[in-house]
């Protein structure tokens, strides 16, 4: 599609303006802890602009990345979160929002004991790009002939690979709130694949954002204002799911969904969601004659590696597979049935995980399993009757 404005620069411009000056229109009310409040100045609370909390999924520890960072605030939420043993990265684009972000870092550090945070110049959709590195060579290299030019390209792919912004694997939970929706849509799956890349085995998402219940017509995604509002580059509410999917990601959930919508333009409705979602299906699967119990309530499921798994039923399932299951979001509507015998991995044959079967219980029992035992477990508490 072709703009009558140029998508970046009309949100570096109004960001830029709303670091300064606190802007209303750019934000829908979000409650957060006020614990976490208190020791922020009252500029960085004046001046956030989300649409969610996606801090309330941090755990201790985490070293975590908030996509468009803005003016930090998120940041300084989960840096008391994740605690001294922990770390925040805060990516922006906007160099008045990350002039903001700045400004208190030391201060709220000594407040909480630690300095854990820090903020990179970079853009969302391409965090292999140090920005201020980008700057430091064009001052001293100024583009003026083609060569130049060629000369910064390959400048850029060095830097890419020998001083990424974001390292691969190496971000326990990245959070964004009200960003990706600034990012024009032919970069959107970009976007998406540098999170994925960003992101440790087992890694996690939490992005809030606003999403349509429709697809926005042209004529809405050419108005500048719209767009910047974080409303003409909303993804439409099923397709925002779906570009997780494709990235190859597991597990999403749609954790929060407002129920009113913020903006209504020409009768399309703009709410807020929340979506969680994991990094970790890839890889080899090995047969170890483990198998899992789905609890319900549905009659079966299907998982996003497109095993089904049916109520009650004893469903084979490779290792990789038996432990996603065994931790969030799965493990609270699982049984996990683990075998006798274990089989080690580096005995374990190849699982086709293309088919659905259940597992027979003398697989997990071992074939010549043949023990009678009729004294029951401690099922009954004591002096009631039991059978």
């Amino acid at each position: 599609m072709a703009y009558d404005f140029d998508v970046e620069s009309a949100v570096r411009e109004r960001y830029g303006n709303a670091a300064n000056e606190v802007e209303n229109a750019l934000c829908c009310p979000v409650e957060y802890d006020p614990k976490y409040l208190k020791i922020l100045p009252a500029e960085i609370i004046e001046r956030d602009y989300g649409c969610g909390d996606p801090s309330a999924f941090v755990k201790t520890g985490d070293t975590v990345l908030d996509l468009g960072s803005g003016g930090g605030k998120i940041c300084y939420i989960a840096s008391q979160i994740v605690g001294e043993t922990g770390k925040i990265i805060g990516v922006d684009t906007n160099l008045e929002m990350l002039g903001l972000a700045n400004k208190y870092r030391a201060e709220i550090a000594e407040k909480i004991g630690y300095g854990n945070v820090e903020f990179r110049y970079g853009k969302i959709q391409d965090l292999k790009l140090d920005l201020s590195l980008v700057d430091e060579y064009l001052e001293k290299n100024p583009i003026k002939t083609a060569d130049d030019f060629f000369a910064y390209e390959v400048f850029v792919a060095k830097a890419k690979a020998e001083n990424p912004l974001i390292k691969d694997d190496s971000i326990d939970v990245i959070l964004s709130n009200c960003v990706l929706n600034l990012v024009k849509p032919e970069l959107k799956e970009q976007m998406f694949a540098e999170m994925f890349r960003v992101l440790k085995r087992g890694g996690r998402v939490a992005i809030s954002d606003i999403v349509s219940d429709e697809d926005v017509p042209d004529h809405l995604q050419k108005n500048a204002e719209l767009w910047s509002g974080c409303i003409s580059g909303a993804f439409r509410e099923d397709l925002f799911i779906e570009a997780f999917e494709k990235a190859g990601f597991y597990g999403i959930e749609i954790v929060k969904r407002d129920e009113k919508p913020w903006r209504v333009v020409e009768g399309i409705e703009f709410r807020s969601v929340t979506v969680t979602a994991y990094k970790g299906k890839q890889g080899v699967c090995w047969e170890r004659n483990q198998a899992v119990i789905y609890k319900g309530p549905w009659k079966k499921v299907i998982d996003d590696d497109g095993h089904v798994l049916e109520r009650g039923a004893r469903m084979a399932v490779c290792d990789k597979t038996f432990q996603i299951y065994n931790k969030e979001p799965y493990a609270s509507q699982i049984i996990a049935v683990e075998p006798i015998e274990n089989i080690e991995l580096e005995n374990a044959k190849e699982f086709d995980c293309k088919r659905t079967a259940k597992r027979n219980p003398r697989e997990t029992k071992g074939l010549e399993y043949n023990l009678t035992d009729l004294t029951g477990a401690e099922c009954c508490e004591p002096g009631s009757d039991c059978c």
